[in-house]
């Protein structure tokens, strides 16, 4: 391993795009390695783990909120979050399918029986189930969310070749709807900032402090340059995204109008709801502690985490010697 080179996992959608300029940069070129994780959060997640079966891949991970909270508080303990990466929260989409038997799920009550394909136990897609699931009521007489049957299909492409409803990001699957390979029937938020960022403490944060400080100021910088009013405005943001992903112009607009990076100067639209009120506040140094309370009482309620005895040590989540709490 060069010591030199942090290994940063990241999913290749369209949030990526500050990572990627960074990547291009003189200082990127030198630095950073990136390895995409097409299969989302949870194969982040396998792939910060020197344990299994291929072995450590990534040093990073710009992975979903939930995800990587989930990971801590079920007993993870080789990484730890170290800063904060977009700000708004994420809209999973909820889609079922285009074949024959699909057209009887046509609003959300219709799926409270359905199978939920996910890509991965204990990825975003299978906790914003259960999310969702709670938003709705589906609970038993304890309170607690009714049991679902996942079904693993590890990435989109599999995904969209099945029949069953998943929550995935609205823009990101928008492509499939307007070829007519899936159906929308709705959304769902996240109710927290939707994207952060951690390390691994082998490879990392029992060794590489000052490389991975470097990186995270030098993301912060790159936010601010490709995501502010002035790009925004000459919509330079929008054509990076649309000739790297492909994506149509009037979509890139309507999705680009509603995120917000950690760190961007860009206020909020005013129609939106804060996921935290100390979201304003964070970048890619710096944590919320209101982010994570409110993030494990959510899942909590959701049935996804259960509570310690002894209540969270949320200390536990986080590297305060590289972070900033805020």
């Amino acid at each position: 391993m060069n010591s030199e080179v942090l290994r940063v996992g990241f999913v290749p959608e369209h949030f990526a795009a500050p990572l990627l300029k960074l990547a291009e940069s003189e200082w990127g070129q030198s630095h950073l390695q990136l390895v995409e994780q097409p299969s989302g959060t949870g194969q982040m997640l396998t792939s910060l783990d020197a344990n299994s079966s291929g072995g450590q891949m990534i040093d990073v991970a710009v992975a979903l909120t939930e995800a990587l909270i989930a990971g801590l508080a079920k007993g993870r303990d080789d990484y730890r979050l170290v800063g904060s990466y977009v700000r708004s929260s994420l809209n999973w989409a909820i889609i079922t399918g285009t074949a024959k038997g699909a057209d009887k799920y046509r609003t959300i009550a219709d799926l409270r029986q359905a199978k939920v394909g996910v890509s991965r136990l204990g990825s975003g897609s299978h906790l914003m189930a259960s999310v969702l699931a709670l938003s709705q009521g589906w609970t038993d007489a304890d309170g607690k969310v009714e049991k679902r049957e996942f079904v693993v299909n590890n990435d989109f492409k599999t995904l969209r070749e099945g029949v069953n409803q998943k929550p995935g990001e609205w823009f990101t699957t928008k492509p499939f709807q307007d070829s007519g390979e899936v159906r929308f029937v709705d959304s769902i938020p996240t109710p927290w900032p939707s994207w952060t960022i951690a390390a691994s403490k082998v490879t990392v944060l029992d060794t590489r402090k000052t490389l991975l400080d470097e990186f995270l100021h030098k993301l912060h910088a790159s936010i601010q340059s490709f995501a502010n009013p002035e790009t925004r405005a000459k919509k330079s943001l929008h054509a990076f995204i649309e000739d790297v992903h492909g994506y149509k112009p009037e979509d890139i607009t309507e999705w680009a109008s509603k995120v917000r990076w950690a760190g961007e100067s860009t206020p909020d639209p005013d129609d939106s709801k804060p996921t935290d009120p100390k979201a304003n506040e964070t970048n890619a140094y710096t944590l919320s502690k209101g982010m994570l309370t409110h993030t494990l009482s959510v899942l909590e309620n959701a049935g996804v985490l259960q509570r310690p005895t002894q209540g969270w040590d949320v200390s536990r989540f986080v590297d305060s010697s590289v972070t900033r709490i805020v």
